[in-house]
């Protein structure tokens, strides 16, 4: 089955959320302490991947464009506009929430990354689900945390994290034949890098050192692959 791996994705970001939610008594210093500990672990996966490109003029670009697109379209206000409605309807009702922070938190971890791609391409292309399960291991413990510090806001992003890597494994057989696989290769590596400083962002931005609009950097990713293809084919 072509989205199973996708599916235990979701699933595992379900169980991790919920197992979180049961443990909001955790002392504020404590989780204070974890997520700067996890907001150092993040910059430091963003660094790793950033340094996977090959072309930095490249990610400069693609990221500027990206910025500029994103900030026209608002992706950010969207998400967190998108957080709030789904709060109104299952959320707490009055009282400081953080729950739009923790869907749009956690929705950009995981699904800004080559982990996500790859994965889905290999349940597509190859049904080996094995990068997925992986990944979802990660976002499961991950899932914990957040959900104990921002609430059931992140058991929400299991729905962009779904549809996301579940679209990718679908159109992974067109894919397959329209792009050739040196280009696609490309792709990955840029992608990665690209990706990586977008992780670095949300890092600082949950060490409180920063708050970048991280969201409005998302177009920066097709762009790549406009980019990888016009240097492909010229």
């Amino acid at each position: 089955m072509v989205l199973i791996g996708t599916l235990v994705n979701g699933a595992a970001i379900l169980v991790g959320s919920l197992i979180g939610l049961m443990l909001k008594k955790i002392p504020e210093r404590m989780k204070t302490i974890v997520m700067q500990a996890l907001g150092l672990a993040i910059v430091i996966l963003g660094i790793s991947m950033a340094l996977e490109g090959e072309q930095f003029l490249i990610t400069v670009g693609c990221l500027v464009i990206g910025a500029i697109l994103g900030e026209w379209w608002q992706i950010e206000q969207r998400l967190n506009d998108a957080g709030d409605w789904i709060e109104q309807k299952v959320g707490p009702k009055g009282g400081e929430s953080q729950f739009a922070k923790g869907f749009v938190t956690a929705s950009l971890v995981y699904v800004v990354g080559a982990m996500a791609v790859l994965g889905a391409l290999d349940s597509g292309l190859r049904l080996d689900h094995s990068l997925l399960y992986t990944k979802a291991m990660l976002d499961g413990f991950t899932a914990v945390l957040f959900s104990s510090i921002f609430g059931i806001g992140v058991l929400f992003s299991l729905v962009p994290v779904v549809l996301y890597q579940g679209g990718i494994a679908l159109l992974a057989g067109q894919i397959d034949r329209v792009v050739p696989a040196e280009m696609l290769d490309h792709f990955i590596l840029e992608m990665t890098a690209v990706g990586g400083i977008m992780i670095i962002a949300i890092g600082l931005r949950i060490l409180g050192l920063l708050h970048i609009k991280v969201a409005n950097l998302l177009p920066a990713l097709p762009i790549v692959f406009l980019c990888v293809a016009v240097i492909h084919y010229v």
